[in-house]
């Protein structure tokens, strides 16, 4: 474990010697597909909470998240400039620096520059291809890639390193836990996020329509299929236990919630729905 050696700050070009942190978003997953699962490995990371997202679905979920803000409380009689306040001073517990300054967020709002200006490697692993390198999501990444396959944690955890001399920020955005949930090829209709849509438009084609209706049983087969899911990456947690150093925080959450057949919603995206907004949130420091 890195001894904590003062409290350095954002403007500092000294060495920090600062805790690893590990960021992994669940795409797509509610808060109560959570409390439906079997997440022994998960919970030991300490209780979940119930959060809300800032967006309705993975970009511009991501913009936000990418600027240090986590999944939200929703106080109810405090102004958000409190919320925004509180949610960036729990950096200082998370990187280990009770003094930690946050002028290097300016001018650019970017997580990952700033840690890269407090000395962190800056890694980024994703499994959404509207997330891909190209796009803006890639800013402040040292290395940042799309993954070849949609639901890859266990190979994300296999490239996964850490540097005795350097703190690095590795941010994981998991595919597991998106539609199709893990389910095998031709069990599920093939439907289109951004990124595809714009595929087929760019081919000439236009977007297929294709739906699955919200038939209740088909909506709870796919909700248990989310549940399912979860359940698969909470199997592959030890794993990635076993690679992290004693001083690493861990913080899982979603970007957006799922909807499945409530008031005739299927998904996220264009939807104005509480369930597609709630999603979990816990954090703590590696289980010994």
């Amino acid at each position: 474990m890195r001894g904590k050696k003062g409290s350095p700050k954002l403007s500092s070009h000294e060495k920090p010697t600062m805790n690893d942190v590990v960021y992994i978003v669940l795409d797509s997953c509610r808060y109560d597909a959570w409390e439906a699962a079997a997440t022994p490995n998960l919970d030991r990371l300490g209780v979940v909470e119930r959060r809300w997202a800032y967006a309705s679905w993975t970009s511009p979920s991501h913009q936000v998240l990418l600027m240090g803000l986590l999944p939200h409380a929703s106080p109810a009689g405090v102004h958000a400039s409190e919320v925004y306040r509180h949610e960036l001073l729990g950096w200082r517990e998370r990187l280990g620096a009770p003094e930690l300054e946050f002028a290097g967020f300016l001018p650019q709002l970017n997580l990952p520059t700033a840690l890269k200006r407090l000395g962190y490697r800056t890694m980024g692993r994703v499994s959404l291809p509207v997330l891909n390198q190209y796009t803006v999501f890639a800013t402040g990444f040292d290395d940042y890639r799309l993954m070849a396959s949609h639901a890859d944690f266990a190979g994300m955890i296999a490239e996964m390193n850490f540097e005795p001399d350097r703190p690095s920020f590795w941010f994981l955005n998991l595919g597991e836990t998106h539609y199709p949930y893990l389910l095998p090829p031709g069990d599920a209709p093939h439907l289109h996020g951004l990124h595809g849509v714009v595929k087929d438009l760019a081919g000439g084609t236009g977007p297929a329509v294709v739906g699955t209706g919200c038939d209740p049983a088909e909506m709870a087969r796919l909700r248990a299929a989310q549940v399912r899911a979860l359940e698969v990456v909470d199997g592959l947690m030890p794993a990635l236990y076993a690679k992290l150093p004693a001083d690493a925080w861990v913080i899982v959450t979603a970007d957006h919630g799922e909807l499945f057949g409530e008031d005739g919603y299927f998904g996220h995206g264009p939807v104005m729905h509480p369930k597609v907004f709630e999603v979990p949130l816990v954090e703590g420091r590696r289980p010994a």
